[in-house]
C-alpha cells in the first residue's frame, strides 16, 4: 500500500482558467518531457467541455523547475468520483525528480481520500512515480517518428507499401490543406462521426472539438490536415504541437475515398510540417493492443514501437487494480447501425460520465 505523507512541500493549483494559461505553463515548459497536455490549453478544453474541476499538484521547495502531476477530478452521479491524470490524454508523465514525482502521488492519495474518489488513475508508468508495489491496470501501443531535417531520408525510412501509397495518392488529385480555421474542424468532425459510426463507437460532443480549435488550434498549438477530392473531403486529422513534439491526436476518413490513400497523404503532409517546422518527435498516440491494423498503419511510417501503460490504485480495496479496455465489447455493435444523430446525443450525454 502507498503512504499517504510525504517530505517534499508541496503546494496545490487548482480552477487552472484558460486566461492564467501563459503564465501558468511558463515555470514547467523548460522540462523537456513538457508537452500539450500538461498544459493549461489541454486543461481549460477539459474544463470547459465536461466539467471536470483541475486538480493539479505541483512542488513548491525553491527548485527552478518545479515538478508537476496534472490531474482532473471527474465528479458523476452515474459513475461516482474519482481523479485520472488526464481524461481523454494518450499518456500523462509526472514532471520532475523521482522523489518529488512520487511526493506528488502521495499528496494526490490523500485529496482523494478526504474527497471520497472511488479511484486515483494515471496514465503514466508506475515506475516514474517510483511505486514498486505498483502493476499496469492497461496497457496500449506506443509509436514515436525521430524527425529529420532531410524529408528524403524521412521517407526512405517507410515501408514500401507506405511509399507506395504515399506516391499514388500525390497522384490521384488529392488537395491537401492545413488550416487552423474552425471550418476545418467543421470539416475534420463530419468525418469523425462516420469514423466512430464505422468502428461502433459515439462521437465525443462537437463542442469538446469546438474547445479544441479555441484553447489549442487558434493559439498556434494545432492544426488540422485535409485530403480532399472536388471539395469533397477523403480524409483529415488533427495534430497538437508543443515545442519540440508534435502528436497525431485524432483521424477520420471517408470509407468510400479508401482507394485514394488520403490518410496516408495527410499523414506525410504532417511529416513533412514537422521537418520543416524543426520539431524532433511526431508521436501517433496509443493504439489498443488488439487494434492489429492501426498497429500496422503506424509502424509503416518508421516509427518505433513501445508500450503506454496506465495504472489505477483503488480506495475501497487499497491496493492497485487491473481494468480492461472497454472499446471492444456489445455495444460495438448498436453504436455500429446507431443513427449518427442519436450516436451523437448519447455521446454528449455519456463522455463526461466515462472519462
Amino acid at each position: 500500500m502507498v503512504p499517504a505523507h510525504s517530505d517534499t512541500r508541496v503546494r496545490k493549483t487548482q480552477d487552472i482558467t484558460p486566461t492564467t494559461a501563459s503564465d501558468w505553463d511558463a515555470p514547467f515548459a523548460g522540462q523537456p518531457q513538457f508537452g500539450i497536455f500538461h498544459s493549461a490549453a489541454w486543461s481549460a478544453v477539459l474544463n470547459r467541455t465536461y466539467g471536470f474541476r483541475p486538480v493539479y499538484f505541483s512542488t513548491n521547495n525553491g527548485n527552478e523547475i518545479p515538478a508537476l502531476l496534472p490531474l482532473m477530478e471527474v465528479s458523476s452521479r452515474l459513475t461516482g468520483k474519482r481523479g485520472i491524470s488526464l481524461p481523454f490524454t494518450d499518456f500523462c508523465e509526472p514532471l520532475g525528480t523521482a522523489a518529488e514525482r512520487k511526493s506528488l502521488f502521495e499528496n494526490a492519495l490523500q485529496l482523494g481520500r478526504k474527497n471520497g474518489w472511488k479511484y486515483l488513475e494515471c496514465r503514466a508508468e508506475p515506475k516514474n512515480f517510483g511505486l514498486s508495489d505498483a502493476w499496469p491496470s492497461l496497457s496500449f501501443y506506443g509509436h514515436a517518428l525521430e524527425i529529420a531535417e532531410d524529408a528524403n531520408r524521412l521517407f526512405a525510412g517507410f515501408k514500401p507499401s507506405v511509399q507506395r501509397a504515399v506516391r499514388k495518392a500525390e497522384r490521384s488529385g488529392l488537395i491537401v490543406e492545413i488550416s487552423t480555421k474552425p471550418d476545418a474542424v467543421r470539416e475534420y468532425y463530419s468525418l469523425h462521426c462516420q469514423t466512430r459510426k464505422r468502428h461502433g463507437l459515439p462521437p465525443q460532443p462537437f463542442r469538446f472539438f469546438r474547445n479544441i480549435h479555441e484553447e489549442i488550434i487558434a493559439r498556434g498549438m494545432g492544426f488540422v490536415i485535409s485530403a480532399k477530392v472536388k471539395n469533397r473531403v477523403a480524409a483529415s486529422a488533427i495534430f497538437f504541437h508543443y515545442g519540440a513534439k508534435a502528436i497525431y491526436k485524432f483521424g477520420a476518413s471517408d470509407p468510400a475515398l479508401l482507394d485514394f490513400r488520403a490518410n496516408n497523404l495527410v499523414m506525410w503532409e504532417a511529416i513533412q510540417w514537422c521537418a520543416r517546422a524543426g520539431k524532433k518527435t511526431l508521436d501517433f498516440g496509443r493504439t489498443s493492443l488488439a487494434n492489429e491494423g492501426l498497429r500496422r498503419f503506424k509502424l509503416g511510417w518508421g516509427a518505433v514501437e513501445h508500450r503506454i501503460n496506465y495504472f489505477k490504485y483503488d480506495f475501497q480495496k487499497n491496493t492497485f487494480v487491473t481494468d480492461r479496455d472497454e472499446v471492444y465489447g456489445w455495444h460495438n455493435r448498436v453504436f455500429h447501425v446507431m443513427p449518427t444523430s442519436a450516436a451523437r446525443l448519447v455521446g454528449a450525454l455519456l463522455y463526461k460520465h466515462i472519462a
